[in-house]
């Protein structure tokens, strides 16, 4: 493997002239912050680094033009740019590993436009996920990408996030139709329409879905929308073991069962999440599920659900139809980072992913859990196992190095093990720092150095979120 175990990235930081913070704080006045508080704000993740010194300057943008205006000073300069949401992420690809300046697009959360008919929506980037749900109800129709956090549909598209629904809805990849990106020189460009299908050129759309803000900064997004289905049922099913509850997951994927979401909670999560929310889920692996449709069709899904785990020996059963019978079973998915957090006072998380052909799951899960029991090191395991998708969060004493060693060891050998299964590194936090070196053990030095040529064309001068994915 070419990751090494304890120092992922290296700081290298650029001068941020006079002149160009002059030029910021005359261009945006009080929507351009120095302050050591909002660039410290804005200089972290949800990840476990925490050295890095903040940016520069923040710069507060509320509309696509002043979002070119900030990139084309920056890119006079040659000062890296970093865009920000919500701060949601995972991999450190918040961090301003080489300095330079953050532009938060938090304040441009509009919706554009809504168009029902063609089962479209436009936003702009710094509308969340529950935002948008709430803003599109009225029209019969929902966008089903479920990372878990309320994150950004800017940083869920710079990312190429999925979640809880990808089983059955795919991942930002299928739902982004079309961009408006900022280049490095301070363009505005736009890819891709709202037709539901193109052959013309090359497919820009796709190449930033998932570029985590490397070649430009995405300032609008259109998507697509799905009917609210007639009828939704949820259920949660514990099991004797984690391959008990993997093996079901298999079976019903295999069979076909159009289920809409299957998670997996091993017993160390349901633990934590009992006594973050006073609940009293049965503390044995679990599957937490959702069916979409008629109400014939998730009557019958359900039950061919529940005759399959019934063969794996799960139990338990509790099903939910109304929408707050459903929230509260999903409350211990959701819940699961924030309760892990709260379980060890003082922790931060380490937290990967990986993603393996569903005939390989079991396989892979239960190697990584038996390594992580035999160092003693708390965790917790969820998994959108309908896709093969799983993740592990270790929980360390961010001052203790050798705690943070064992974490790091024990995500080398997970995704190690995920790649020798056919599997990737990362099924949808992406590679930010974290993952440079995953990444060239996957996709081979000629997959990478394509990868760099794009960058070096697209952003000669390196400005864009320099750093992430991989150095160059």
């Amino acid at each position: 493997m070419n990751a090494p175990a304890a120092a992922p990235f290296t700081v290298s930081q650029r001068d941020v002239p006079e002149v160009l913070l002059s030029a910021l704080k005359a261009r945006f006045g009080n929507n351009c912050s120095t302050a050591l508080v909002v660039r410290e704000q804005h200089g972290r993740d949800e990840s476990a680094f925490t050295t890095v010194p903040p940016p520069a300057a923040v710069i507060f943008a509320e509309k696509t033009q002043d979002v070119a205006d900030a990139v084309a000073l920056a890119a006079q300069h040659k000062v890296p740019v970093i865009p920000f949401g919500v701060g949601s992420s995972l991999e450190g690809h918040l961090l301003a590993v080489q300095g330079g300046i953050s532009i938060d697009v938090s304040r441009m959360n509009k919706i554009v436009s809504i168009n029902s008919d063609d089962l479209t929506v436009t936003v702009q980037p710094g509308v969340t996920r529950k935002q948008l749900n709430e803003d599109i109800k009225s029209t019969g129709l929902f966008f089903p990408i479920d990372p878990g956090a309320d994150a950004s549909i800017g940083g869920m598209s710079a990312t190429r996030a999925s979640g809880t629904n990808a089983v059955r809805y795919g991942t930002m990849r299928e739902n982004v139709l079309a961009l408006e990106v900022v280049t490095a020189s301070g363009d505005i460009i736009r890819t891709g329409t709202r037709a539901k299908k193109s052959s013309a050129g090359y497919d820009l759309t796709r190449l930033m879905v998932g570029s985590e803000g490397t070649l430009g900064v995405i300032t609008e997004i259109t998507l697509k929308l799905y009917p609210l289905p007639e009828a939704v049922s949820a259920a949660v099913c514990s099991f004797p073991s984690i391959e008990a509850a993997v093996r079901t997951t298999i079976a019903i994927i295999q069979m076909g069962v159009p289920i809409a979401r299957v998670e997996l909670i091993d017993n160390n999560t349901v633990r934590m999440v009992n006594a973050y929310a006073k609940l009293g889920l049965a503390e044995s692996p679990m599957l937490l599920m959702e069916f979409h449709g008629s109400p014939a069709g998730v009557k019958e899904q359900a039950e061919t659900v529940q005759e399959i785990a019934s063969e794996f020996g799960g139990q338990s059963f509790e099903w939910a139809t109304t929408p707050e019978e459903r929230t509260r079973l999903w409350t211990a998915r959701h819940n699961a980072y924030f309760a892990a957090i709260q379980s060890k006072p003082g922790c931060r998380a380490i937290s990967t992913d990986t993603c393996v052909p569903i005939s390989r799951l079991a396989d892979c899960l239960l190697d990584s859990v038996a390594e992580a029991d035999a160092t003693g090191l708390p965790y917790f395991l969820v998994g959108h196992v309908g896709d093969g998708n799983f993740h592990f969060g270790y929980l360390i004493d961010p001052n203790n190095p050798s705690e943070f060693a064992t974490a790091e060891m024990l995500n080398h050998q997970l995704v190690a093990r995920a790649l020798s299964l056919g599997g990737t590194c990362t099924g949808e936090h992406g590679i930010g720092l974290h993952k440079m070196g995953f990444l060239l053990d996957e996709a081979g030095a000629g997959a990478v150095n394509m990868m760099r040529t794009i960058k070096q064309a697209l952003d000669p001068h390196n400005i864009m979120n320099p750093g992430k994915i991989f150095s160059l």
